[in-house]
């Protein structure tokens, strides 16, 4: 037996005995008839498996480091379509729209030069990874409409999720029918662009079962030629309390995505006509009619127990994707992710201190065929390539906060992996090959509760990412080639804080990274996948800012409950080479150095006796563009784009919302692709942001 199967069989052994050893305790627990000591169980039960927002908060402030929540209920009075409109007033996060939803999602800089999908940030839906098995990951199969709310782990917070990337790891969480606001919710939205999205919501809690389940539909028209996309989605879940202590629930996800690509321009046609596709996007002709077409069915089951002493979650997932995807070849791929996660947590008393221990162990597992074919107008003509691309991994992480006083802890803990990443070239299997990753990345921080409402905190983590099969098998009109790169390796310091002092609310936080074998991409081809190299040492510093100030209340009347308040967010951005031979101390191309956002909201909790108001006047501010090449020649301009969201929310559960964005019709680019020098590559690598446009939406919860 070789060393890499040896090395696999003995992690399956460990991750079976750690899951058999928690399966155990789950069915010990099953049988004792008696509630735990100091739990509270109340008429209905609530749910083990997932917690209230109450409860999320309460862990997620107890981190030693940058985090963020967010509360989909504030998300409802926008049309919130992307990942960017859901957390564009999350600090630290850096997501820009390209078309339909893909965007540009990048924290503290990661995968800044990864222009499409997901690379450095670990996405999870209640807490199940939703990267594929090699870390690669879309954002298609988010439903924005589908979530109660959303966790952000900055850097290596992201542990207590069990990554350990560079970017963190964002939990998006649905609701159940314990958590969700109303038993039922209807949505109907439109506006620019032949837009129209429905979306429907049911939950019912009986007996000891309880079920929720949310169905979306979208359809449009897109802000430039060639992008067309149409959105279907189903998220539920069945949960079953077996008694006070366990309870399971099994989630089902379904998306299937159809999106035309509308490709990048030079920078004069993306700012003079915004609303082209590049002919080579668009054309029905060889290599044209370029498409995103995805369909993705995910199974998902996690039990909860509840011991004398902490909890043991069990979580077991599968997820099968297909995708056809006509670019400057038809890639065709068919794959399957599975994997189990077994983690302990509890609030323990050792030697007179206070601790709260969270430790686990994962296995994801996957393979993808992934096929090529000549692109005919969008249609398979000969096939030119056929691989295997296999991914397997063990990962073990454990984190220790340790309450040293009544406001002083600190944070130990660490992961270990073991990453396998092979490729199978059967059309040419000279250029096949493999890979295993393993390392361990320990984290340590402090967290002081200055006051009741302030927390300061610092820390130092070690981050470790590894590539994907987009870095690995790098495409090209031969067919997939293996490139034996590096995982990037990463130490992040941080200190920050955050709370609320009077009426000012504030989230701040310093950051710098220092990176070996960073993982960049440069574009050949507009229309071919990017090329993935490890860079020498880099460095990823900034700022990530949050303050919001009640300027006022009781504006109209002193009884009347109005209220004046102004937010601003600020993410300072310094990605840099450090002494390459080639670029020197260049920026890194990708992401501008400064992007800001601001807001005013007024609201009303009663307008005519009819419910409450709100009007919100905003502005996103970059004052210069990001660099589109390393040799830092050619950037894109600044922009400032002007919006407004205004609703009402009436008595009756009925609630209504209008919002203008880019009122000014600025004509602006939104993001680039990253080339090595304009001299010599070719520069139809910009994408034209959107222009004006209003969107409006009506939603009844009952």
């Amino acid at each position: 037996m070789s060393n890499r199967h040896l090395n696999r069989a003995s992690a399956l052994a460990l991750a079976a005995a750690f899951l058999a050893v928690s399966t155990a305790r789950a069915e010990e627990a099953a049988d004792q008839p008696h509630p735990v000591s100091g739990v509270t169980v109340t008429a209905g039960g609530g749910s083990l498996t997932q917690p209230d927002l109450a409860q999320q908060k309460s862990e997620l402030i107890r981190t030693a480091g940058s985090v963020g929540f967010i509360d989909a209920d504030d998300l409802k009075g926008r049309y919130a379509n992307t990942l960017h409109d859901m957390l564009k007033d999350a600090p630290g996060v850096f997501a820009q729209n390209r078309y339909g939803q893909e965007v540009r999602l990048s924290i503290r800089g990661s995968g800044v030069a990864r222009g499409y999908h997901l690379r450095g940030v670990e996405i999870a839906q209640d807490g199940v990874p939703w990267n594929l098995a090699d870390g690669s990951g879309d954002f298609y199969t988010i439903d924005p409409l589908s979530l109660r709310s959303i966790e952000v782990y900055k850097g290596g917070n992201g542990l207590a999720l069990g990554s350990s990337t560079l970017g963190g790891a964002i939990n998006f969480v649905t609701p159940t029918a314990y958590t969700a606001t109303t038993p039922n919710v209807l949505r109907l939205e439109g506006g620019s662009f032949s837009t129209m999205r429905a979306s429907a919501t049911a939950s019912r809690v009986f007996g000891d079962w309880d079920a929720l389940a949310t169905v979306t539909g979208l359809a449009s028209a897109g802000a430039r030629q060639h992008s067309r996309s149409t959105d279907l989605y189903f998220n539920g879940n069945i949960g079953h309390r077996f008694n006070d202590r366990v309870e399971t629930r099994v989630y089902v996800a379904i998306d299937d995505t159809r999106q035309q690509l509308p490709g990048s321009l030079p920078l004069a046609q993306a700012l003079a006509h915004p609303d082209q596709a590049a002919p080579g996007a668009a054309n029905m002709v060889v290599g044209g009619n370029q498409q995103r077409n995805d369909a993705v069915q995910r199974i998902a089951d996690r039990t909860t127990v509840k011991l004398d002493e902490g909890r043991i979650d069990v979580t077991v997932w599968a997820a099968h994707k297909h995708l056809d995807h006509p670019i400057f070849q038809v890639l065709n791929q068919d794959g399957w992710t599975w994997g189990g996660d077994a983690r302990y947590s509890a609030d323990l008393d050792i030697g007179g201190l206070r601790n709260e221990v969270i430790a686990g162990m994962r296995v994801i597992a996957g393979f993808n065929q992934a096929k090529q074919y000549v692109n005919l107008a969008g249609s398979r003509g000969a096939m030119t390539g056929n691989a295997h691309q296999k991914a397997f991994n063990v990962e073990a992480y454990a984190e220790d906060r340790i309450h040293l006083t009544q406001t002083v802890a600190l944070t130990v803990g660490g992961k270990y992996l073991a990453d396998e990443r092979e490729l199978d070239n059967l059309t040419t299997p000279a250029k096949s090959g493999e890979r295993t990753f393993h390392g361990f990345s320990p984290k340590a921080g402090l967290l002081w509760q200055a006051t009741p409402s302030v927390q300061v905190f610092a820390n130092l983590t070690r981050s470790r990412d590894v590539p994907d099969f987009t870095d690995l098998a790098q495409a090209n009109t031969a067919g997939p080639s293996f490139a034996p790169l590096d995982a990037q390796r990463a130490w992040t310091y941080e200190i920050g804080a955050r709370g609320d002092h009077g009426p000012v609310h504030f989230d701040l936080t310093a950051y710098r990274a220092e990176i070996n074998g960073e993982l960049l991409q440069y574009t050949v081809d507009p229309n071919v996948p990017a090329t993935t190299f490890n860079a020498g040492r880099t460095v990823h510093q900034g700022i990530e800012a949050l303050v919001r100030v009640d300027l006022a209340e009781g504006l109209s009347a002193p009884d009347a409950g109005d209220r004046l308040s102004v937010t601003g967010v600020w993410n300072f951005n310094d990605f840099r080479f450090r002494g390459d031979r080639q670029y020197g101390n260049n920026a890194i191309a990708g992401a501008p150095r400064n992007v800001l956002r601001a807001e005013i909201r007024y609201t009303r909790p009663d307008l005519l006796g009819l419910g409450g108001f709100y009007i919100a006047p905003n502005v996103d501010w970059v004052p210069q563009g990001a660099w589109a090449d390393q040799a830092n020649t050619l950037r894109a301009p600044g922009y400032t784009l002007v919006g407004l969201e205004t609703g009402l929310d009436l008595r009756n559960g009925l609630s209504l919302y209008v919002e203008g964005r880019n009122l000014t019709d600025e004509a602006y680019v939104s993001d680039v692709s990253t080339i090595t020098a304009a001299r010599k590559a070719g520069t139809s690598v910009f994408y034209p942001g959107e222009g004006r446009s209003v969107f409006a939406g009506l939603r009844y919860a009952f």
